[in-house]
Formats: structure tokens, C-alpha cells, sequence
């Protein structure tokens, strides 16, 4: 094996090289260092830089083509990575507060599920993205347990950890099933015997059928979205912000990839097991959101909601489709993760409470912070002029796209829910805006960390839909 092939792989290996850095960092950092967040701060940094990087790599591939770097990947890496440093900027004053001693671990370990993201989204083979699977799975499970004192994570952690183990057996079935059928792992390899008459074999089908069922538990599709809603509510809420963009965005793409490449042949049948799926996750995760009263449970049944609109853009196929999938997920990282901002500072301040009611009245007391919450559920409930009315409109383009009765019947239901889902959002709104209380939440000065996210979540969400450049950007790079 020629290991200089290696070297075509610069993401992944600036991304091992930041790891040891921060490795290193750790060990020699002091107590007194530690206090005032250097290792946060070297982190993002790191990963900002490796963002900027991200825009200069070519395409390229090794390995016989196990593992391909394309244009599309690339850019859903620099979207990725800007969702990780999102999410280290932000959890910095729960660190100082509640873990500062294990503060190297949790930025290790958000670096290595990011790594694992990486080998996802630039696998050419079953092979390579299993491994990848696998490599975010494993850290991301310790970052649910991170807490470790508290009973609801360790909970959290147990309940990931069963799910993810039992979804990894079913996709490696899967995986086999469609080796058994094809003899290759490769997804160009098993398009082409696909291609020569094997349409309708029963091994294929199957294997597309549990290979896809592993990775629906990933997206957290109904009806694979049991573990979602006491999985986010467990875990730290930076890690649930983190769980519910990256990880997320991640399988989505590879979701899109692996359908149109290995099993584009077979269109017909997950076409329609994808219809069905994208009904029931907005569906009944809208109808479970409207009953939650706990904040971080209803963003769980949100962040199901989310993804069956992504899904839509993977209907299609198409580069309309990849183009609204990766601008989806960026605008979708902004909206989410300003929303888990202020969970997290209104959780800090208030006793570890997670409740909806203790955003009763709260405009009264951090007027800045119930307006910028505000900002982010319209974003993510489609309401213009922010960048997730846009994200939608895309999505439901890509899909229409498509051509067929079930595709604009699918369409329907999602603005449909669309509605649904802005009844839900409101409620926050209406607590923090029209509820009255006699003890709402005392007025708070956020800290600089805070407030940068804030900034940057916020900047996005009102310029990402207004600034064509990015679409364009996007579009010309959504080769695939």
C-alpha cells in the first residue's frame, strides 16, 4: 500500500494535527491558565483556522477511491467545523462553572467525533463510512455521559449508547446484505452491478432496507426517534446543541450520497420508504413538540421535525437537492445553536432548570435575550425575511423537483406542518413575551463567550438568507 496517499488527505490530518495539539496543551496547561479558558479558547481557534484551510483544499481521493474528497464534501466539512466552534465558543462558561478539570477531554472529544464526521462525508465505500460512523459514535456517547454526576446524563449516556449499538448492528447487516448481492463495498462498485439487471434482488433490497434503518436511528427518524427526546434532555445542553447540528448534518449527507451513488439504481424502491418516513418524523414530531413543557425534550421533538425537512432534499437527488441539504444545515446550525445559547445561560442561571416555564416573563428582566430567541424559533419555523424561511423554500424546491404526485404530496404535508410548527414555536415566545409570573427569572449580564455566539448565530441567521453569494457558493460547489 502506497501510505504517501495519506498526504491526500489534508483535512483529516490537519484535523489529527489539532487534536495533538490540544492533547499537549492539556497536559502542560496550569491551573491558573485553566481558569480562564485558554484550552477553549486554543480550540476555536484551531477550528477556525481549520475552517478557513477547508476553503483552499482541491478535490482529491485515495485509496482506490475508498475515500473521496469532492467539492460538496469539502464545503459540508468547512459547514461542520463551523458548527464545532459554534459549539466550543458557547459551552466555555459551562466548563469554567461545572467541569473546568475535564475541560481537555470535552474539547478532545469534540474533535474527534468531528474527525469521525470527515471520514462520513468523504467515504466512497461502506467500508470507510462505518468506520467514520463509528468514530463520531463512540466519542459523541462519552460527551452525552459527561456529566457524570448527574443521574439524568449517565441515563442519557446509557440510553444513546444501547441505540446507537443496536442501530451499528443493523446497518452492518445491512452492509453485508448488499456485499452478499454486489461483491464490492464500494458505492461505485455496487451501482454498477445494481445497474446490470439485478433491480429487483431480494439481497439488495434488504440491504438497502436495514442500511438504511441504521442510519434512520442516526437522523433520528420516526419511527427510529425513541432515544431522542430522553437522550437530549440527559445530556449537557452544549452536547445536545452539538448532537442535534453536526451529527445530524453529517448523516444527512451521507444519506444523500451513499442513496444517489450506491443504490441509485434502485431509486424506485427508497424513494418511496423515503416518503413515508419524511410524513411520519414532521408529523408526529410536531404533534409530540406541542405537549412538551420541558425545553431541551422540545427541541428534541424539534430536531425530529428538522429532519424530515432535510430529508426532503434528498428526494431529489439531484445538485438542486444537495445544494438545499448543505444550505439547510448551515442556516440550521445558526437557528439551533442560538437557541441552546440561551437555553444554557438561562439554565446556568437558574438552578440547572430546563422548564419552559422558567422562560415565564422573561423579557421583563433580559429583554436582549428573549429578542434573540425570538429571532432563532422564527428562523426555524420559516418565518421571513430570516434565513430559514429560505432554508425551506430550497428544500421544498428539491424536492418538488422530483416531478411526482407523491413528491408534491410529501411537499403538502411539510407546509402543512410548516404551520403546525410555527403554533409551537410561539408558545415559547408567547411565555417570554405575554405570560406574567411573580418570580421571573432575575436580570443576568452574560459573559464574552456568550455573547460572541450569540453574535455569530444571530448574524447568520439575518444574512445567510439575504446573501445570495452564499447559495451561489454552495450551488457551484454541490458536485457530488
Amino acid at each position: 500500500m502506497n501510505y504517501g496517499q495519506f498526504l491526500n488527505m489534508v483535512p483529516e490530518a490537519l484535523l489529527v494535527l489539532a487534536l495533538i495539539i490540544v492533547f499537549f496543551a492539556d497536559f502542560c496547561l496550569t491551573k491558573s491558565e485553566r481558569k480562564v479558558g485558554v484550552l477553549g479558547k486554543l480550540t476555536a481557534a484551531l477550528l477556525l483556522c481549520q475552517t478557513i484551510m477547508l476553503t483552499t483544499v482541491t478535490p482529491t481521493e485515495a485509496f482506490g477511491g475508498m475515500y473521496i474528497a469532492s467539492q460538496a464534501a469539502q464545503v459540508m466539512k468547512v459547514i461542520l467545523t463551523f458548527g464545532a466552534f459554534i459549539v466550543v465558543v458557547m459551552a466555555e462558561p459551562w466548563l469554567e462553572r461545572e467541569a473546568m478539570k475535564y475541560a481537555g477531554e470535552f474539547h478532545l472529544l469534540v474533535l474527534s467525533t468531528l474527525l469521525g464526521m470527515y471520514f462520513m462525508i468523504s467515504s466512497g465505500s461502506f467500508l470507510l463510512f462505518f468506520l467514520g460512523l463509528e468514530t463520531a459514535s463512540v466519542p459523541m456517547a462519552c460527551l452525552v455521559a459527561f456529566d457524570k454526576w448527574k443521574k439524568k446524563s449517565a441515563e442519557a449516556a446509557a440510553k444513546y449508547v444501547l441505540v446507537a449499538t443496536f442501530s451499528s448492528g443493523v446497518m452492518l447487516y445491512g452492509i453485508s446484505f448488499v456485499y452478499a448481492a454486489t461483491g464490492t463495498l464500494y458505492f461505485d462498485g455496487v451501482a454498477a452491478v445494481l445497474a446490470k439487471g439485478y433491480l429487483a434482488s431480494p439481497l439488495s433490497i434488504m440491504g438497502l432496507v436495514f442500511f438504511f434503518s441504521g442510519l434512520a436511528f442516526k437522523l433520528s427518524l420516526v419511527p427510529f426517534h425513541f432515544w431522542t427526546a430522553d437522550t437530549y434532555e440527559g445530556a449537557p445542553t452544549p452536547i445536545t446543541g452539538y448532537l442535534s447540528v453536526c451529527s445530524k448534518g453529517a448523516a444527512a449527507f451521507a444519506a444523500l450520497v451513499i442513496l444517489v451513488k450506491a443504490f441509485g439504481p434502485i431509486v424506485e424502491y427508497w424513494e418511496y420508504m423515503l416518503y413515508v418516513l419524511i410524513v411520519l418524523s414532521i408529523t408526529i414530531a410536531n404533534l409530540f413538540a406541542i405537549r412538551q413543557s420541558e425545553l431541551k425534550r422540545f427541541m428534541a421533538f424539534s430536531s425530529i421535525s428538522q429532519a424530515g425537512y432535510i430529508m426532503l432534499a434528498v428526494i431529489g437527488g439531484s445538485q438542486m437537492g444537495m445544494t438545499s441539504l448543505m444550505y439547510y444545515v448551515l442556516v440550521y446550525i445558526v437557528a439551533n445553536m442560538a437557541v441552546f445559547t440561551v437555553i444554557s445561560t438561562v439554565e446556568q442561571n437558574n438552578g440547572g432548570v430546563t422548564k419552559m416555564s422558567a422562560y415565564d416573563g422573561l423579557y421583563q428582566t433580559n429583554p436582549k435575550l428573549a429578542f434573540l430567541m425570538t429571532l432563532a424559533l422564527f428562523s426555524l419555523a420559516g418565518i421571513p425575511p430570516f434565513a430559514g424561511m429560505f432554508s425551506k423554500f430550497f428544500v421544498f424546491m428539491a424536492a418538488a423537483e422530483q416531478g411526482s404526485f407523491w413528491a408534491y404530496f410529501v411537499v403538502f404535508v411539510a407546509l402543512v406542518n410548516t404551520v403546525v410548527s410555527l403554533y409551537y414555536y410561539l408558545l415559547i415566545v408567547k411565555a417570554m413575551y405575554i405570560k406574567q409570573t411573580d418570580t421571573p427569572l432575575p436580570a443576568f449580564k452574560t459573559d464574552m463567550n456568550t455573547r460572541v455566539a450569540l453574535t455569530i448565530c444571530t448574524a447568520g441567521i439575518a444574512l445567510f438568507g439575504i446573501c445570495s453569494c452564499i447559495y451561489d457558493w454552495l450551488f457551484a460547489a454541490s458536485v457530488f
